[in-house]
């Protein structure tokens, strides 16, 4: 099969690989029909190049239909329509049970201290195949497959995969009280989601982000929407009596664009043996802070900083002082995808759509062109705010 391999840093192709069989009972194999690139794919791309081998396949936002299933598979069969969480979790343990499945105990990645296993996503999550590619193996695939329906465009389902419950579970833990304000700071794809998100709960919503693109397609939800700077941070300051909003969803996370010291940092890690390199990213502050450290700043004391944005620094450094004083809450972590299917599954199929999941997607790409796809992601060039590749379209 076809499949989009990483090959070294800011380096992918698409390559001949084995098609994947089936290995446990549990398993199942997909022929995939939509595979996003993820912000958490320009990780991969840029700096986590330590944890990569050459020609691991990516991607984690997929879905398609089931081509053949293990022996001890009863919750799909072949022919159904699924979407594949990106978290793989076997719902039945501990963990699992309780509603975060993305530490679920029988997939944890032990050796490296990590939680739930994911798709294409380096050796710190167990280095499973990922989703960018023609066919991909699910493990778990009774807990891990998620069925949809027949009638409605793949852009319906696709974002249940990953960005649109993590969108979700941010604003669920930003905990906005009813009636209350809530800022997102960056407007990429999960940045979209949570305004949206929180729009529909009924928060007040008022988003930054530098992109015009962005800020346009946020308008065009109700979003509230400021530029990058001093003086969109004093409009939301002021848009809320000088308090700050109730909470705030950074949606930005590690990303090194704008920031010398952080991208410098990027720059080292990513051409280290890989050895020494992981030995930095376990061990030293690589992120860019800005943008949490903004988010800290502007939430109203006793509010909440909900983290949606991906981090990756052992050793970042935190204002405790400014946190303690200000009596912050903090949330994170990695999605529980499984955990909110069953509140997001109606919404993405409602007629009106009132999350926007059909206005999200700026450029839908043969598989083969995965390797320009990611550098114009990354360089947000041509307004792209969501890729999506597919393998059948040539």
């Amino acid at each position: 099969m076809r499949a989009v391999t990483w090959q070294g840093k800011r380096a992918v192709s698409v390559e001949d690989v084995p098609d994947p069989q089936i290995r446990e009972p549990g398993d199942a194999v997909i022929r995939i029909t939509s595979t996003a690139i993820c912000g958490s794919d320009l990780h991969l791309y840029e700096v986590l190049g330590p944890y990569m081998s050459a020609g691991d396949i990516l991607g984690h936002e997929s879905m398609g239909i089931v081509e053949e299933v293990g022996a001890g598979v009863t919750g799909v069969r072949p022919g159904d329509r699924v979407v594949v969480p990106f978290t793989i979790s076997c719902g039945e343990c501990w963990m699992c049970t309780r509603g975060l499945q993305s530490q679920c105990e029988t997939t944890q990645v032990t050796e490296q201290g990590s939680g739930a296993s994911l798709f294409g996503f380096s050796a710190l999550y167990g280095q499973v195949p990922g989703g960018q590619a023609e066919y991909l193996r699910v493990p778990h695939a009774d807990y891990g497959l998620i069925t949809v329906g027949g009638d409605l465009p793949d852009d319906r389902y696709l974002f249940l995969s990953d960005i649109l419950p993590t969108a979700w579970q941010g604003v669920k833990y930003a905990d906005v009280p009813d009636g209350g304000t809530l800022a997102v700071l960056g407007l990429g794809p999960v940045g979209q989601f949570a305004a949206r998100i929180g729009a529909h709960l009924g928060a007040r919503v008022l988003a930054i982000d530098p992109v015009p693109e962005r800020r346009a397609m946020a308008t065009r939800h109700g979003i509230e929407v400021f530029d990058q700077g001093p003086e969109g941070l004093d409009a939301i300051r002021d848009a809320t009596e000088g308090r700050g909003p109730d909470a705030v969803v950074d949606a930005v996370g590690m990303e090194a664009h704008g920031s010398p010291v952080a991208g410098a940092a990027h720059q080292v890690v990513g051409l280290l043996p890989d050895a020494v390199g992981q030995k930095v990213m376990e061990t030293a502050g690589v992120d860019r802070l800005a943008a949490l450290h903004t988010s800290l700043d502007l939430v109203r004391r006793g509010g909440t900083v909900s983290l949606s944005g991906v981090y990756g620094g052992a050793t970042s450094p935190m204002p405790l002082l400014k946190m303690f004083d200000k009596q912050i809450q903090l949330r994170m972590g990695q999605c529980n995808v499984r955990h909110w299917t069953d509140d997001l599954l109606p919404l993405v199929e409602e007629s009106r759509d009132p999350l926007g999941v059909t206005d999200l997607v700026t450029h839908r790409l043969p598989l083969e062109e995965a390797a320009p796809a990611y550098s114009m992601f990354q360089k947000k060039h041509d307004g792209c705010i969501k890729v999506v590749l597919d393998p059948a379209r040539s």
